[in-house]
């Protein structure tokens, strides 16, 4: 009796665990998430690029996690304009392309109410290659002043731009390679007021870039550099006008005057019978 209770209990083990491990199978074996179509890039695509049936395919993608923007379908795709580059397998989105109806090139990376405008650098200007197109830069510009006496002016450095977006390095508007290139044109992103700065700053004067960080956005207002604040001269000067003053003169002080009576006298008793007077002279 006891022998046939323990078979029994044996039998209803095995058969409970057979039953754990099949339900841990199948959870395994079955995905646990629904699945949709999303339409990714079919290889890189550069910014600017006009997408065609060739540069798109379309995958699964994870319901769940499906970018906002995302397009489920290759309709309407063809034609339409990057405004930003992409990778292979990067999911294209509403807010990487261009309007509707953009041609592409440069035209479509402007933002609105920006303009392009290129200006002539060097391989120094240019900090050394390394201004990129997605880079933000500050533009300095070296004139002569005017210092407001006839016919005299002097040199002077000045941050005329801050945080301008480096739209294209010669003729390429890649944001992807990191590598410096020496080019003798950079492309800036500038609203119609900034444009008219740089044009009016590139003909009294040279232009410089200065290469920022990425996420500095915060303004920072200068008086700019002269040649006598460079080497000194202003403090220089400031010291010898100060020596070449002449000596003040030392204020007189008020003599103190002692108060005095009347003026003394001399004066002489006379006893004439027997009265006596006094006469002062």
């Amino acid at each position: 009796m006891k022998n046939t209770r323990a078979l029994w209990m044996l039998a209803i083990s095995a058969l409970l665990g057979l039953g754990v491990m099949l339900m841990a199978a199948s959870r395994v074996t079955t995905p646990s998430m629904t699945t949709g179509k999303v339409v990714v890039a079919a290889t890189d695509i550069e910014a600017g690029a006009k997408l065609t049936p060739q540069m798109l395919a379309v995958v699964d993608w994870p319901m769940g996690s499906v970018p906002q923007g995302a397009f489920t379908g290759e309709s309407g795709l063809p034609e339409r304009v990057l405004k930003t580059s992409v990778q292979r397998g990067e999911a294209l989105l509403e807010s990487k392309l261009a309007p509707v109806g953009s041609a592409g090139g440069l035209s479509a990376l402007i933002a609105d109410g920006k303009r392009a405008m290129t200006v002539r650098v060097n391989d120094v200007v240019g900090v050394a290659g390394f201004a990129l197109p997605g880079n933000y830069v500050d533009i300095l510009v070296n004139a002569q002043v005017e210092t407001g006496k006839a016919n005299e002016t002097r040199p002077q450095s000045k941050t005329v731009l801050e945080h301008v977006l480096v739209l294209a390095v010669a003729q390429e508007a890649g944001r992807d390679d990191t590598k410096p290139k020496v080019v003798n044109a950079v492309t800036l992103e500038l609203s119609p007021a900034e444009a008219e700065k740089i044009d009016l700053a590139r003909n009294v004067g040279t232009l410089s870039l200065v290469l920022r960080n990425q996420v500095d956005k915060a303004p920072v207002a200068t008086e700019g550099a002269t040649k006598q604040q460079l080497f000194g001269e202003e403090r220089l000067a400031a010291a010898a006008a100060t020596a070449a003053a002449p000596p003040a003169k030392p204020q007189a002080r008020p003599r103190m005057v002692a108060a005095l009576g009347p003026a003394r006298r001399d004066c002489v008793e006379v006893i004439q019978d027997g009265t006596r007077a006094l006469n002062c002279f």
